[in-house]
């Protein structure tokens, strides 16, 4: 196990506040990692505060009940379902010197909540993924779990992304953008900036939002006769698209977790091609539960070298505490790296976690390892 941090004060377990939910369209994915993150929490050593941010940003005191945030019967939950109160707001210290949390409601005098010693982000997607939740608990003084301002923002918007892992000199696949001002000012010349793309790296390509997650917006497109219908789709979760080639072969993922000396690789999964979807999407992934395999049948030189890859983009981002890498083992035996997720799902068919699993890092253990390496880590510029 990691080495234990205790709290400042004697007696008293360190108080994690589990934050999910969020304005982004992954909002009912948050809920269910945050239901499995706080059914697996060791309670002999963690005082938990559930806290859930609605669809339209406020932030209520939610039940602790794991049970309400899964997927039942293909039905999404929502924060709003679990709110304590339809008009309650916790409020966060902005005070570094402070970690009191405040529970206000109109008419209501201001209850103290008791203080928190770490926060768990588990949010994904824009307004909790990308930075922004990360500055604010910068700003507060309050440690947390996962990657800083810079590299949230970079694991969130994949042009960048891909633009830092080149500069590394790690593997990418070819892609191309089309940003917001060009798609409404000339979509004309936009439709032929991705026809271009197509002509030289081939049909299908995909149109994806290049600030989203979870393969919401992503459509396969197989000629320029559907390249209005998929842009919509990927404007509606972002502004900023990404197109991407198809790259043949097998997708490989691999998780990154931080021990004291350091990012470790675990064990990596494939995800088998889903022959009920066309690609591994949102319904696949998370309706119908499609299963990598977990280990991936892999040589053991190719899983010594995805390993490395997944640390190298790891560093490349300056990540801290966790990531998710996903590849591509192409035909020609290659590794292409697609994307990291700084906040990967952690609900119970999550790659990450069952990677970490395999690897002899179980559930409780893994959330352990997470709060302890924020507790260790300053805040601040490091």
């Amino acid at each position: 196990m990691s080495s234990e941090i205790t709290p400042q004060s004697p007696g008293r377990k360190p108080r994690v506040a589990v934050v999910f939910g969020g304005r982004s369209s992954e909002h009912a994915i948050s809920v269910v990692t945050a239901g499995a993150v706080l059914r697996a929490i060791d309670r002999t050593k963690y005082d938990v505060l559930p806290i859930g941010i609605t669809t339209d940003g406020r932030w209520a005191l939610t039940a602790d009940d794991p049970e309400r945030m899964a997927i039942a019967d293909r039905t999404l939950p929502s924060v709003e379902q679990l709110a304590q109160s339809p008009d309650g707001t916790v409020v966060l210290p902005v005070d570094p010197s402070d970690r009191e949390v405040v529970y206000t409601e109109p008419g209501a005098v201001p209850k103290a909540l008791g203080e928190v010693d770490v926060v768990f982000p588990v949010l994904h997607g824009p307004y909790g993924e990308d930075g922004t939740l990360q500055g604010m608990l910068e700003l507060s003084g309050m440690p947390y779990v996962g990657a800083g301002v810079l590299a949230s923002a970079v694991g969130q918007d994949k042009e960048y992304m891909k633009r830092v892992f080149i500069s590394f000199g790690l593997p990418v696949g070819p892609y191309e953008v089309i940003r917001p001002r060009e798609w409404d000012t000339d979509p004309a010349a936009a439709r032929k900036k991705i026809a271009d793309f197509a002509g030289e790296h081939g049909w299908p390509v995909f149109i994806k939002p290049a600030r989203a997650g979870s393969s919401m917006g992503i459509t396969k497109v197989d000629d320029v006769s559907g390249l209005d219908d998929a842009v919509a789709e990927a404007r509606r979760h972002d502004p900023k698209i990404l197109v991407e080639s198809l790259l043949r072969g097998r997708e490989i993922e691999c998780g990154v977790l931080e021990f004291e000396d350091g990012p470790r690789a675990s064990v990596p999964a494939e995800i088998p091609p889903v022959t009920a979807h066309d690609f591994y999407d949102f319904e696949a992934k998370y309706i119908d539960s499609a299963a990598g395999l977990v280990p991936a049948p892999l040589t053991p030189e190719e899983t010594a070298r995805v390993q490395e890859l997944a640390i190298q983009a790891f560093d490349a981002a300056s990540c801290e505490g966790l990531v998710r890498a996903d590849f591509f083992l192409t035909e020609d035996g290659e590794f292409v790296i697609n994307e990291i997720n700084t906040l990967p799902g952690f609900t119970p068919i999550s790659m990450y976690p069952r990677m970490w699993q395999e690897s002899g890092v179980g559930y409780t253990e893994l959330i352990d390892r997470l709060i302890q390496a924020a507790l260790r880590r300053p805040t601040g510029l490091r």
